[in-house]
């Protein structure tokens, strides 16, 4: 028999989304402040020479610059006063995460709960704020040393800094009150929005690369069915989980009897999420951006290393899969600790059946994750590298990555949650407000009832 949530998560339709007003205001809340988000992608920064800029994206769109223009929405290519994106803050959210789980001051910090929480999210914000600031002064002495700004000098540096950094802030600030006020996670939404408004223009261009005659039609058919197919298989892994059974002995208080019921410790496949393809592209594309900037001046030895790490190259996907796999180890590390499950299962009495608590139980839980792991880093690797074949052979357009395909796939399954979620807490408290309703008719019937006399 189905429980009341699946027949009511089967209940639900257009009519039950149109009456949720409270999900409606927050869907249009999100959807403005988006908005808002790709307008400001449009602004230029004061004092850069859009035809040299051209020049510039167009030799470097191949280097690390084409990742932070897909993040960015575009911003990089139009030098926006968003042109640093959210990535300053995803780096130091990063950052504070391996921190907590190095430092005994910042891990017991953790431990407080929301006071500890609060104090992270600003240590955070300073560490943003921080990394903008010399992430701007990069981009301010290069834009100079390029030859881009049109009146280079400490003034066009400090407004340079202070843009980048505000813009970053702000953006910092939208996601917020995303999360707060609106739908979804709001740092993840605006990156998705970020490579969605992107993506007409690279299907475009594939498209017409198809109409040219440069890639035939039967391969255009093959690669659409194959996108499909990929993004059917990153939904499933994406969703899987192993779930490991947790019992609960019984316990008496007083006169009546507590616990003996069951539950489930979910571990995902895929536990690191997106942030080993989003290092290791970075790390692979950075002798590139190197080469970019030094031009025709450059070494041998690093026109040779940027060669042999071309995009397509043998050593480029055997690095690349290396470093997928090795992110994908290590920040699940960061984020999962077992120790700390069955210190906390110990403590609250449940135990896996046929494993001793403690110890045992953390041996027992590092072995599944260590294998469901390798299952997740070789499922990366391959969604990654798949793509990466593709645009250097048949040059595909940039945004059929494997790492942007994987953020569009989980914001989109993790907002569709989030909807449903909140759909199904609208049919909850519809029903308890029909059966006080319901009480309270039947109390007011009963009280106006007359008292029937006796004979």
């Amino acid at each position: 028999m189905a429980s009341a949530a699946e027949q009511l998560a089967t209940n639900m339709s257009w009519g039950a989304f149109g009456k949720a007003k409270e999900l409606r205001q927050r869907i249009l809340f999100a959807l403005a402040l988006l908005v808002i988000y790709r307008l400001g992608t449009y602004i230029p920064m004061p004092g850069i020479d859009p035809q040299q800029l051209q020049q510039f994206i167009e030799q470097t769109q191949s280097g690390i610059l084409g990742v932070f223009n897909m993040f960015s929405g575009g911003a990089v290519s139009r030098m926006a006063i968003f042109s640093l994106g959210i990535m300053p803050y995803i780096s130091a959210s990063i950052i504070m995460q391996l921190m907590t789980s190095m430092v005994p001051t910042l891990e017991a910090l953790k431990k407080e709960g929301e006071a500890g929480r609060k104090k992270i999210n600003q240590y955070t914000r300073y560490g943003t704020v921080l990394l903008a600031t010399v992430q701007a002064y990069g981009v301010a002495v290069g834009l100079s040393g390029q030859g881009l700004a049109l009146n280079p000098g400490p003034f066009f540096i400090a407004s340079s800094v202070i843009t980048l950094v505000g813009g970053t802030m702000f953006l910092m600030w939208l996601g917020e009150q995303i999360t707060a006020r609106g739908i979804g996670n709001g740092i993840s939404l605006i990156i998705y929005v970020g490579i969605i408004a992107e993506l007409p223009r690279a299907l475009a261009q594939f498209f017409e690369l198809g109409r040219t005659g440069q890639i035939a039609a039967w391969l255009i058919m093959v690669i659409m069915v194959g996108a499909v197919a990929v993004i059917a298989f990153v939904v499933f892994l994406e969703r899987a989980q192993r779930r490991i059974l947790v019992q609960y002995p019984k316990r008496q208080v007083g006169a009546k009897m507590y616990g003996g019921d069951s539950s489930h410790l979910p571990l995902k496949v895929n536990t690191s999420g997106v942030i080993p393809p989003i290092f290791a592209s970075s790390l692979l594309l950075m002798p590139a951006t190197v080469a970019g900037f030094a031009g025709d001046g450059g070494s041998e030895i690093l026109q040779t290393v940027t060669a042999l790490l071309g995009r397509g190259q043998p050593l480029f996907l055997g690095i690349y899969i290396a470093l997928v796999v090795f992110f994908c180890f290590f920040y699940t590390a960061v984020v999962f600790n077992p120790e700390d499950v069955a210190e906390n299962l110990k403590k609250q009495g449940g135990f896996v059946p046929g494993i001793r608590p403690g110890k045992r139980t953390a041996e027992y839980l590092d072995y599944v994750l260590t294998r469901i792991t390798t299952v997740g880093a070789a499922y990366l690797a391959a969604v990654c590298v798949l793509p990466e074949i593709l645009i250097s052979r048949f040059a595909v357009p940039f945004y059929f990555g494997g790492t942007s395909l994987l953020i569009v796939v989980s914001v989109t399954m993790d907002t569709i949650s989030q909807v449903q979620s909140h759909l199904l807490a609208h049919q909850y408290e519809g029903l308890i407000e029909k059966s006080r309703l319901g009480g309270k008719n039947r109390a007011k019937a009963r009280a106006g009832r007359k008292p029937e006399r006796r004979r």
